[in-house]
């Protein structure tokens, strides 16, 4: 596979700098992709597959999201900081400062997806389609799954898992081989890890202030600022075409991807069988195969739209 050439930089916010990065040519005729990944707190490396969409010639967009990677770090900032709102007009800023608020598709992954079905519910003129990969509607919903998904664990890895969060020992060995064990079946079933994923966790790592702020020491025990979090009353408000990814043993179960099919008119959904939460690493060519014919549909259906609609000026 031949990538195309890339572009990075840093792009001013507020006080802040959002480091970002564009693989491919803006000036295409396509519409761009923009990714907006997942954490809250994380980087887009464990996203990087995703540059496998400009081999059509379209142009990929992924950038690090403020208090993660490469962004701005900001360990001193309390919950009150740290918000929705923030990120959403973290994203305002890219658009506009890329020039791409016009017309762009948008793609997010758990968080991520969150943050764009936030965005989606604002009905911005420019957004051409919406693909949400294994996002919940809910958090709630999130909690709810996760202590079913805990409850088929083994019960001496789920009495560790219990006993350490009664005691608040999260640090302790045992606890974090337990959660590992939950992440190698829910999160990423792909072991060992790819370097990208890797990296991404390096940068968690290296300050996870706002992960554990907006949601908590880990994937399942969610007591963050996200935690009563929920688009289900507003998710009928999506008004472009939709696509939901989620994996057969994703920790974002078909029960907390369900409100979003339900109701976002035509909205398509596929489920990767050998997949959990990162089908772009675990089940990658065919998750490239899938997002790739949605966005050239989403993108011959726009070019249908404009024709019919010149032709129906000058007929006037």
């Amino acid at each position: 596979m031949v990538i195309a050439s890339s572009t990075e930089g840093f792009l001013a916010f507020g006080d802040y700098c959002t480091w970002y990065r564009v693989t491919g040519d803006l000036s295409s005729g396509l519409a761009p992709l923009v990714v907006l990944h997942g954490g809250p707190g994380c980087s887009h490396d464990y996203l990087e597959n995703l540059v496998g969409l400009c081999e059509g010639g379209r142009a990929v967009i992924h950038y690090d999201q403020l208090g993660g990677g490469r962004s701005t770090l900001l360990p001193t900032r309390d919950a009150a900081f740290w918000s929705v709102g923030l990120f959403l007009s973290e994203l305002e800023n890219l658009l506009d400062a890329l020039d791409v608020r016009g017309d762009y598709h948008l793609l997010g992954q758990s968080w991520g997806g969150m943050l764009a079905a936030e965005h989606a519910v604002r009905r911005p003129q420019g957004l051409r389609s919406l693909i949400l990969s294994n996002s919940p509607a809910s958090m709630p919903l999130w909690l709810s799954e996760a202590r079913v998904l805990r409850s088929r664990m083994e019960p001496a890895v789920a009495s560790v898992l219990d006993h350490h969060e009664a005691q608040g020992t999260l640090s302790d060995p045992a606890y974090l081989a337990a959660t590992q064990v939950y992440y190698d079946r829910h999160v990423c079933r792909s072991i060992p890890n790819p370097p990208e994923l890797v990296r991404t966790m390096d940068y968690v790592k290296r300050d996870a202030t706002v992960y554990n702020l907006m949601n908590g020491p880990n994937e399942f025990f969610c007591v963050g600022t996200l935690r009563n979090w929920t688009i289900e009353q507003r998710a009928h408000e999506i008004a472009v075409p939709t696509l939901l990814l989620s994996g057969r043993y994703d920790e974002a179960t078909p029960r907390t991807v369900q409100p979003f099919y339900d109701a976002i008119r035509g909205a398509r959904w596929e489920i990767f069988d050998s997949s959990s939460h990162m089908p772009f690493i675990e089940e990658r060519e065919r998750y490239l195969e899938v997002v790739g014919d949605f966005l050239d549909e989403m993108d011959a259906r726009g070019r249908s739209s404009q024709l019919s609609h010149a032709g129906s000026g000058h007929a006037s």
